[in-house]
């Protein structure tokens, strides 16, 4: 997010010139040199911008020290563009996102049927200018029948009134706010956030759809540990993650497919959002844990089955297809489907889940790859990078030991519920496999078994012994006779692979903060967020957040991120987690 800090009058607002910025960003890097190390992107807020590497990442163990080169690439590339008191940052949302003047310029919101989202606080000049973005935030809504509705439950501190209600002379608004919860009414309040994704290539479609399924299970967790996200709107919230925000903000179903009204003019009962976790597992082993209803366009179904397709993707794509197009522009309906795949694309690019499955392009030799999408955006591309190599690691892990989290899917969807509560990394308690290493024979520390035997798809049926419910230490750290963790079986796998010492180091720094946070003896960015505002001489203990208090907060942010200021209760301490200083944004940092 592109942020501008006034500090004369204490007051940071989101600068909406994210089209010129990326225009510098594309002019002096891709278009200049096609083997450019990064690549911009544009985003939903006009005041975002996304940043990826130029080119993936390579196979091997010393490539894990490249990716925090990277990301401070990206963030000193995109930093040197910016005016005097601008800053680049890599916060998930912006806690005034939707109050009075959190735009520079300030442009109020017009909430009219002519306009993008008739939003009652996010101004459609927040949306960025490319016809995609608002032509989506308009079809949701016209799709929909009414305005999105998204209502995050409150923190209730000390002073904050109880019940807690606003009131809105708009009737749609008023009837749409709950008591004692945020309101928000805008694709902007979700998809105006920032996050953190990885994409992994496969070697194969079944390779690819084990990995999609493994890596499903372990996404509540995941998003658990990087909870970055607990202010809306001016407000401290009683979650910490932003997953069910962006859900509610894109959620296109009609009352019918919510199941409000019988079925007339809609097709199906959708049972979620088109921005949400997984409906079905994809691989042989995960077919007899898909215990969820799966609604599926059968005439697509059919097709695909007919044309040797096997059944479990066959149903993902049904699935997916169950959806409308949200946008389609026109020199993009006649294509020739053998040599594009737009018109697959407008649909699965439009599906946002927590996994997502990506067939090769047509004529590119991109194969198989798999997206792990659940992820909250951290404050340093030190944290980045430590998320980053942890998921990929165990990728590496997953594939090499053959492991199996497979548990049903229904639990899978029980655990994101819990991981977007407030400090659900302490209090959470989250379905987990328990023996995670069938199937093999030789024995490793920290793991039951290593390669030679199939990875665990035995059985018929679930058996209810196969999981049980445990904290995210117990998952990450391991707990003697529950369950190994996951960090001592990265651990064991390392000291079998040969590993370079500066490569080592740099993993060992990155587990290190995993580990940490897991047991909470570093704080998570959203717990470290609410103990700062709760810890400001302006908070009240009403849960409001002031002009003055966001201020400071982004301001701190922005100080850590460019390593101006220590922050040992979410880093530790020292130069152990920290192996390079570079300089930073362009705000003087001592105001």
């Amino acid at each position: 997010m592109l942020v501008s800090f006034d500090h004369e009058n204490k007051k940071v607002q989101l600068v909406l010139n994210g089209e010129d910025v990326l225009e510098t960003l594309q002019e002096k890097g891709e278009r200049t040199n096609p083997n450019h190390p990064t690549l911009w992107r544009p985003e939903y807020g006009s005041y975002m911008i996304e940043g990826t590497p130029g080119q993936p990442y390579g196979g091997t163990m010393s490539e894990f020290n490249t990716v925090e080169d990277n990301m401070r690439k990206r963030r000193e590339e995109a930093t040197s563009v910016l005016e005097e008191n601008q800053a680049l940052c890599t916060i998930t949302s912006f806690p005034r996102l939707g109050c009075p003047g959190f735009t520079l310029p300030v442009y109020k919101p017009n909430p009219v049927e002519g306009g993008a989202s008739k939003s009652l606080f996010f101004p459609d000049e927040a949306i960025n200018k490319h016809p995609r973005f608002s032509t989506l935030t308009r079809n949701i809504r016209h799709r929909r029948g009414e305005k999105v509705v998204i209502n995050v439950p409150i923190f209730k501190d000390k002073n904050t009134p109880a019940p807690f209600i606003e009131t809105f002379e708009d009737d749609e608004a008023a009837r749409a706010a709950k008591p004692d919860h945020i309101y928000m009414d805008a694709m902007g309040f979700g998809m105006g956030n920032c996050c953190l994704q990885v994409t992994f290539q496969a070697c194969s479609i079944s390779e690819a759809s084990y990995l999609y399924d493994q890596l499903a299970t372990i996404c509540p967790i995941v998003m658990a540990l990087s909870a970055a996200s607990p202010f809306y709107r001016g407000y401290v919230s009683d979650i910490d993650c932003r997953w069910g925000v962006i859900s509610a903000s894109v959620d296109d179903r009609t009352r019918e497919e919510r199941g409000l009204e019988p079925l007339k003019s809609s097709s199906y009962r959708i049972s979620k959002s088109r921005y949400d976790s997984i409906d079905s597992y994809l691989s042989k082993c995960g077919e007899k844990y898909n215990d969820i209803d799966l609604t599926i366009d059968r005439g697509i179904y059919e097709q695909l089955v007919q044309n040797g397709i096997d059944h479990l993707l066959a149903q993902h794509v049904a699935h997916l297809f169950i959806r409308d197009p949200l946008t389609l522009f026109q020199e993009k309906i006649d294509l020739d489907d053998a040599n594009e795949s737009d018109h697959f694309e407008n649909i699965q690019s439009t599906n946002w889940q927590t996994m997502r499955f990506k067939p090769p392009p047509p004529n590119s030799d991109i194969g198989w790859r798999v997206e792990f999408r659940p992820m909250e955006v951290q404050l340093t591309d030190f944290e980045n990078s430590a998320y980053v190599v942890f998921v990929v690691l165990l990728t590496r892990v997953i594939l090499s030991y053959k492991l199996d989290f497979l548990i049903p899917l229904s639990k899978v969807d029980e655990n994101m519920k819990v991981a977007q509560k407030r400090d659900a990394v302490l209090q959470g308690m989250f379905y987990f496999r328990k023996d995670i290493c069938k199937g093999g024979s030789a024995v490793v520390d920290g793991c039951g078994k290593v390669p030679g035997g199939g990875g665990g798809c035995g059985g018929s049926e679930p058996a209810l012994e196969e999981y049980t419910l445990m904290s995210i230490d117990t998952i990450i750290n391991g707990k003697e006779g529950v369950f190994p963790g996951l960090i001592p079986i990265l651990n064991s796998y390392l000291e079998n692979m040969e590993v370079d010492v500066d490569t080592r180091c740099s993993i060992m720094n990155y587990l290190k903060l995993i580990k940490k946070r897991a047991s909470g003896e570093l704080m998570t960015v959203a717990r470290w967020m609410r103990e700062f505002i709760a810890n400001h001489p302006d908070y009240k203990q009403d849960s409001v957040i002031t002009d003055e208090m966001n201020y400071s907060l982004i301001l701190k942010c922005n100080q850590i991120a460019n390593e101006l200021c220590e922050c040992p209760e979410l880093l530790g301490s020292g130069s152990a987690f920290r192996r390079v200083r570079y300089s930073g944004s362009k705000t003087d940092s001592s105001s």
